[in-house]
C-alpha cells in the first residue's frame, strides 16, 4: 500500500475510484491491462489519501446525480476494513443528497448497510454484485481473495430485504471453465430468488490483452493444466474471447430473464443506474 495526493476524484460522469490496484486476485482481471498505465505493482494498492476532501468539494458544486464507483477497483477490497473510506464517502453522499451505485464482489458492503438504507430512502442506491460461478470451490480459484459466491448471494438477500435495488454482473464467463448451462441457470436462479433488478451480460466470454493475458495464462497453468494451450490454439491474441457455447448460453440467459421480468439489455440497465430520481416530498401546512 502507498498513498498519493490526487488532483481530482470525480469524472465528468460522476464516477470515482478511491484506490488503484486490487488484492482480490481475480485471475481474469482486466484492470491488470497495461493500457491503463498503472506505474506500480497491481498488488501495491494506491490510496488516494485526500479522496474524501476532494469529494466533499465536488459535491458542494455539482448538480445532484448518481455517484458511481468500482469500475476499475472494487471499493470494498480488504484494505477498506481498516481505512473506512467508503463509510466516509457514503456519509457525504447522504448529507449532500446524491444517489449512489457501486460494483463489488465483497459482502463487506453490508458493513455500510445502514448508510445505504438512508441514502436509498432519500434518493437512490443500486448495489451491483459480480457473480461468475455458482460453485464456491470454483469461485475460490477464480476470485481467491474475496468472499465466495454463496456469501455474495446472502448479501443480495439482505439488500433485497431492505428494499435496496441490485444488479448482477454475469461476467466474465470463461471458456471451458464456467461456460455451461448448469452454471448460468444456477446464477439466474439466485438472481430470481433475491429479486435483482437486472443482469448485465454482454456475451459469454472474457477479454484479454497485454497485462491481464499473461497473468490469466499463468493462473491457467497453475489451476487448469493444459488449458492455456487450448486457449492459444483456439483464440490466438484476440481481445474478445467468446465462449464456443455463447449462442446457446445467451439464448438461455435472455429466455430466463425475460420470463422473470429481469432487465437484460446493458444499455437499458445503464440508463437505470444513471437515472437520478426526482423525488418529491409532501409538506404539511399548519
Amino acid at each position: 500500500m502507498h498513498y498519493i495526493k490526487a488532483k481530482t476524484i470525480l469524472s465528468k460522469n460522476n464516477g470515482m475510484n478511491l484506490y488503484r490496484g486490487c488484492s482480490h486476485g481475480c485471475i481474469y482481471c482486466d484492470s491488470r491491462s497495461k493500457i491503463y498505465g498503472m506505474d506500480h505493482d497491481f498488488l501495491d494498492i494506491e490510496v488516494k489519501e485526500n479522496a474524501v476532501e476532494l469529494l466533499k468539494a465536488e459535491l458542494k458544486k455539482r448538480p445532484k446525480a448518481m455517484i458511481g464507483t468500482g469500475s476499475m477497483t472494487d471499493p470494498y477490497i480488504p484494505l477498506e476494513k481498516e481505512l473506512n473510506y467508503m463509510g466516509k464517502v457514503l456519509k457525504l453522499i447522504l448529507n449532500y443528497g446524491f444517489g449512489f451505485t457501486c460494483i463489488t464482489k465483497s459482502d463487506l458492503i453490508l458493513r455500510d448497510l445502514n448508510l445505504l438504507k438512508k441514502i436509498n430512502e432519500k434518493t437512490k442506491v443500486v448495489v451491483q454484485m459480480t457473480i461468475t460461478s455458482h460453485n464456491d470451490e470454483l469461485s475460490k480459484i477464480l476470485e481467491p481473495n474475496v468472499c465466495v459466491t454463496s456469501k455474495r448471494i446472502e448479501a443480495l438477500e439482505k439488500l433485497n430485504k431492505e428494499n435496496i435495488p441490485t444488479v448482477v454482473w454475469l461476467t466474465p464467463i470463461l471458456p471451458y471453465i464456467n461456460d455451461n448451462e448448469e452454471n448460468i441457470n444456477k446464477i439466474i436462479d439466485a438472481c430470481i430468488k433475491t429479486n435483482v433488478k437486472g443482469i448485465i451480460c454482454f456475451n459469454m466470454g472474457l477479454t484479454l490483452r497485454v497485462g491481464n493475458r499473461e497473468y490469466f495464462y499463468s493462473q491457467l497453468d497453475k489451476h487448469f493444466p493444459s488449458l492455456k494451450e487450448k486457449y492459444i490454439n483456439k483464440f490466438g491474441n484476440r481481445y474478445v474471447i467468446q465462449s464456443p457455447n455463447n449462442r446457446t448460453l445467451m439464448g438461455l440467459f435472455k429466455k430466463r430473464t425475460n420470463e422473470n421480468n429481469i432487465l437484460n439489455k446493458p444499455d437499458e440497465i445503464f440508463n437505470y443506474l444513471r437515472k437520478f430520481p426526482e423525488k418529491t416530498y409532501q409538506t404539511t401546512l399548519f
